[in-house]
């Protein structure tokens, strides 16, 4: 209707088989800008835009003698809708009683409004406004403008100005509804605003552009709104006159028929010019400015045109219009894209509106289904909402392949993209019931609505094959399909009642998942908190949110306080399901058990567990056993005591039994029996899990493991998974007797046997590290690095300088062996790893899980550098591999460096040259003396100092002496080997000079020439004037100690001169025939 018949040229469906947009030449179109408003309707004494100020009557003179009232005026004006402090109806009729007085000065308030509002100083004068174009005074106000400043009212920050774009919105749409039944139709005020608005929006200046296309899109939404109640009315009119022209001519009322007849024809001339002025608007500046260069000002006219189409869906909402915000998804900033999006929801939620986005969704629904992966996340939530809208509007849209590219998003680590595509999900999946549902009674568990919503989850969670994140996918349907998910009844009758007559009993995979999903439906409910990875921790829970926890807590251990026992009985052989039976009592509000008089449900818990332990060995199931025996034995609870009982009676069955069985297992002597070792193996696991969460101290169970230990040790025939196990649980019963002597209520003898238990336990694992058995090695490696942690110097630290006594300093063996066993077990290549992968080196999984492996050997070792357990030089050791094996291992050694620089800086930086000394070293064996500096060996070496240089950072205060004593010891290395040929020759080490070149730059200038003060010390008379290619090492190491250190201000090298320096900036003769200084003197 508006725009439309103009655009219809550029924007056309072919009727039978062309469904595409064409291109839209209204961009090359130059008289976008030059519409003429009201053309052929001008009448006298009234002026078209292009004629805008000329012939003024006499309110010019009238103006010109009020210039200063003039200019505070309109300061007002601008002050009162910055502050927006005042009804802004009260400002905008002051304004039209002015222009009603005197419309030149009222519309020289209002122009010079908007300039103001763009922020320039500038003032139109009016003899500028009479004599001047609009593009003549847009000139003079930009060579007027301050461009010191970017900023400008619409971008500007602070409480004054957070409420300004506002004010100016709702100042615009105030004024066109105060004018719109008289003062818009004079074909002066409104023909004067747009095409300065027009003007201003093709302005090079930023904020002329910004601020004009704002105010034209807002003059715009409220000449729609203005067009819309016309149309209505001249429907109503229509209606009034077609009723009364029915009438029988007796009663018919003619002259009533002449005024309906002349309000049609006003309301139509109203229309018209109305249309005008938004096709005006519409070309002059929308289709030039919604392909701005700036983001914010296309976002602006993107959002718009959302409010045109939405608010007058008859003349905008069609294919000419729709093509504007289709093309803009493809823009490249986000907040664009998010503007479509949003302006599409808002025609989408209408479903009346259907209709006329058909051909549109056929065009871009490709490219919104698309926009759900976008990088923007708050782009990929709306278009994820926005797929949901037409999925609501019809089924028939979206194909199988656009769903499934959005349910897989339910597993997406960004909470709000997995809520929203839990939302698509829900209206997809669950909102097809049959109608007779709602109407039938309320049935109950299997038979119940939900019965079949519930299988629908469990097929889907099948079918996506990422069985590990059922937690995600509840939580990504929390929002809208708690109902279902908390059907917790419903569940339990699928899984324990017999199927009803027709219906297809679920297979052992989907009561698996089934069992799973309610684990995790619990723990929701039970948590009120996202899983871990998604969501960025807990968050203060309102009341109603919190009394619904509590309801949901309380609900559902009455249920599973009854069923899980049976649930259990029936799944007591399947391990998976077991594990994730047995978490639930962790989320039950243990006091039910009492109030609810269910203690006998209690015990037949109980029995289950006891009886589950006695029959599984794995460890996830025993680890469950003991983790729902912990959060029973709550003392807070009545239930403690009945709990405890059972505990002990079966922790004193197994150990009996494990004691027994040891000691008939050790009698076989070199031989035991298969049987045997299989029944001490399954009573050590089952020991060792509970001692994980339950102190066993009084079982003294350190004797008779560290007896199997040792009988392992001395026969060298021990099953790796009996030592394995016997480690762990020697090693909790290290950790339970330290807690007891930590709380400090133990005897003084519990202390001393704790440490000669410790002790001995060391030295154990340290003669395990020597084990054949790989598994058996890393085993005692990780539990010897705990213990070494544990009970280094830091275990007085807090005030327990009490547990002195326990400190255990490893000695240079052990430390030694550690060392080693990283060296042989870790940095090594992925092929040579063939124990730690179970033969598996071919399988992807296999060689992640074993790298996994590795990694947390070194980051035990590296946490007994950081910690100064061991000595920090080790770490050169490590540091040296920090380039060739960067992939695996390059974050846990440069966190490691990080940390031994914070510790001591110095002692750090030691340990990186000496790391680089050792690969120095290394590389002369393997070349030898005369190698090839272009080496790919030197070249690597020069590279890993380069990247060490990168970690001291670039303030060179902090470092200054941690740099200078790394040079000093690159020094003396370098200088350290003189070559047995003679004098004449270079130092066999001096190629190092090259690689200590690497942190010259991090030397302050006055560090410099210190550091050339000490190298010349080493140097002869003859090395300074050696030119040849072998003594280049040295001339390049001295030249960039040279470069800006031409300084002459003191040296304070406090990291060399606090130990024995005694050299200073002044000026010094070089050494003749000495290398070194003397004994015990540095620089």
């Amino acid at each position: 209707m508006i725009a439309a018949p103009e655009l219809q040229t550029e924007f056309h469906y072919p009727q039978d088989t062309d469904t595409r947009f064409s291109s839209d030449t209204d961009f090359d179109d130059p008289d976008g800008r030059n519409v003429i408003i009201g053309k052929g309707k001008a009448k006298k004494g009234k002026k078209g835009p292009g004629e805008k100020g000329k012939g003024v009557g006499k309110g010019a003179g009238r103006m010109n003698g009020h210039h200063q009232e003039n200019g505070m005026e309109n300061v007002m004006l601008f002050e009162v809708v910055r502050l927006g402090k005042s009804a802004m109806q009260s400002v905008v009729d002051d304004w039209i009683e002015s222009y009603k007085h005197d419309r030149d000065v009222a519309l020289l308030d209002l122009i010079n409004f908007f300039i103001q509002c763009s922020g320039c100083k500038g003032v139109v004068t009016g003899e500028m406004f009479r004599n001047m174009q609009n593009s003549e005074i847009i000139r003079k106000m930009t060579e007027e403008f301050d461009e010191d400043s970017g900023d400008y009212p619409l971008t500007m920050a602070g409480p004054q100005w957070k409420k300004f774009k506002s004010s100016f919105c709702e100042f615009i749409g105030v004024l066109v509804r105060q004018c719109q039944y008289s003062i818009i139709y004079d074909e002066y005020m409104m023909d004067t605003v747009i095409s300065l608005l027009t003007g201003l929006s093709d302005s090079q200046v930023r904020a002329f552009r910004h601020t004009s296309t704002l105010a034209a899109m807002k003059l715009m939404t409220a000449l729609v709104n203005v067009a819309l109640n016309l149309s209505i009315n001249m429907d109503n009119t229509q209606r009034q006159y077609e009723a009364e022209r029915n009438k029988m001519i007796g009663k018919r009322a003619n002259d009533r028929l002449e005024l309906l007849l002349q309000k049609r024809k006003e309301l139509q001339e109203n229309q018209d010019e109305i249309e005008n002025m938004m096709n005006a608007i519409f070309k002059g500046v929308f289709v030039h400015r919604y392909r701005d260069a700036i983001a914010e000002i296309r976002a602006i006219c993107i959002e718009e045109i959302g409010v045109w189409m939405k608010m007058y869906s008859d003349a905008f909402l069609n294919d000419s219009y729709l093509k504007y915000v289709g093309w803009t998804m493809h823009d490249k900033q986000g907040e664009v894209r998010l503007k479509c999006l949003t302006a599409l929801q808002g025609l989408y939620y209408n479903r009346e509106l259907n209709a006329k986005l058909e051909l549109f969704t056929s065009r871009f629904k490709d490219r919104i289904v698309s926009m759900t992966l976008d990088k923007e996340y708050d782009v990929a939530v709306q278009a994820i909402k926005l797929l949901t809208l037409v999925l609501h509007s019809s089924d028939e849209v979206l194909t199988a392949e656009d769903c499934e590219s959005v349910y897989h998003l339910v597993y997406s680590a960004h909470r709000p993209v997995a809520v929203a595509a839990g939302e698509f999900l829900f209206k997809k999946l669950f909102s097809h019931r049959d109608p007779e549902d709602d109407s039938m009674p309320k049935r109950r568990g299997r038979q119940s609505v939900n019965a079949n919503l519930i299988k629908t989850t469990v097929f889907f969670f099948l079918e996506s094959e990422l069985h590990e994140h059922a937690a995600y996918l509840v939580d990504s349907m929390w929002d809208c399909a708690a109902e279902i998910l908390k059907d917790w009844e419903c569940m339990i009758s699928l899984l324990l009642d017999e199927p009803l007559p027709g219906e297809e009993a679920l297979t052992d995979r989907q009561e698996t998942a089934l069992i799973e999903i309610m684990l995790c439906t619990i723990r929701q409910a039970a948590e009120c908190h996202p899983p871990v990875g998604r969501g960025t921790g807990k968050r203060v829970l309102t009341a109603k949110e919190k009394k619904t926890q509590l309801d949901d807590r309380t609900r559902m251990t009455e249920l599973f306080a009854i069923a899980l026992p049976a649930l259990l009985a029936k799944y007591s052989v399947d391990a998976e399901k077991v594990t994730n039976l047995l978490q639930l009592p962790q989320f039950f509000d243990l006091e039910i058990y009492t109030t609810g008089r269910l203690e006998k449900h209690l015990d037949s818990l109980l029995r289950q567990i006891r009886e589950i332990v006695e029959k599984h060995t794995d460890t996830d199931v025993l680890e469950a056993c003991s983790k729902t025996y912990h959060a029973l034995c709550n003392e807070e609870f009545t239930i403690f005591n009945r709990v405890d009982i059972a505990r002990s009676q079966l922790l004193d069955e197994q150990v009996d039994k494990f004691n027994r069985l040891l000691e008939d297992f050790l009698q076989e002597g070199e031989d035991p029996d298969e049987d045997d070792a299989y029944q001490v193996l399954s009573t050590l696991k089952r020991i060792t899990a509970f001692h994980n969460a339950h102190d066993l101290t009084k079982w003294d169970l350190f004797t008779s493991n560290y007896k199997l230990l040792n009988t392992g040790i001395e026969n060298g025939d021990m099953p790796e998974q009996i030592v394995i196990h016997a480690l762990q649980c020697t090693h909790y019963v290290i950790l339970w007797s330290l807690a007891k002597v930590s709380e400090g209520t133990s005897k003084k003898e519990d202390m001393l046997t704790l440490r000669k238990q410790m002790r001995a336990f060391c030295l154990m694992c340290q003669r395990y590290l020597t084990s054949v058995n790989t598994a058996v090695k890393e085993q005692a490696f990780t539990i010897l690095c705990d213990l070494l942690l544990i009970f280094s110097h830091q275990i007085i630290s807090g005030g327990r300088e009490a547990l002195e006594p326990l400190v255990y300093t490893p000695e240079a063996s052990l430390q030694s062996e550690l060392l080693n066993f990283i060296l042989d077990h870790v940095f090594i290549d992925q092929d040579e790893d063939s124990n730690s992968t179970d033969g598996q080196q071919d399988d992807e999984a296999g060689k992640i899980e074993a790298l996994h492996k590795r990694r947390n050997l070194l980051a035990a070792y590296c946490k007994l550098i950081i910690y100064n357990v061991v000595e920090m030089n080790t770490g050169a050791d490590i540091f040296k591999q920090y380039m060739r094996y960067y992939n695996d291992y390059g974050d846990i050694i440069k966190e490691t460096m990080s940390k031994t620089r914070q510790i001591d800086k110095i002692q750090c930086a030691k340990t990186l040259i000496l790391s680089l000394q050792q690969l120095f070293n290394e590389m002369l064996s393997d070349l030898g003396p005369s190698f090839d500096r272009s080496s790919s060996a030197f070249c690597g070496i020069k590279e890993l100092a380069r990247r060490f240089s990168l970690t001291f950072g670039l303030d060179q205060l902090k470092t200054r002496e941690a740099i200078a004593m790394l040079h000093k010891d690159g020094i003396e290395f370098a200088f350290k080997e003189p070559n047995p040929q003679g004098e004449g020759h270079p130092p066999l080490n001096l190629a190092f000079l090259d690689i200590l070149s690497e942190f010259s730059s991090k030397l302050m200038r006055q560090d410099k020439r210190t550091v050339h003060m000490y190298l010349e010390r080493f140097m002869t008379f003859q090395m300074a004037l050696q030119r040849e290619d072998c003594w280049l090492p040295l001339i390049s190491y001295r030249n960039s100690l040279q470069a800006g250190g031409d300084d002459d201000t003191m040296s304070v090298v406090s990291g060399i001169s606090s130990r024995g320096s005694s050299v200073r900036s002044k000026k010094a003769k070089p050494a003749t025939g000495k290398r070194k200084l003397p004994e015990g003197k540095t620089v």
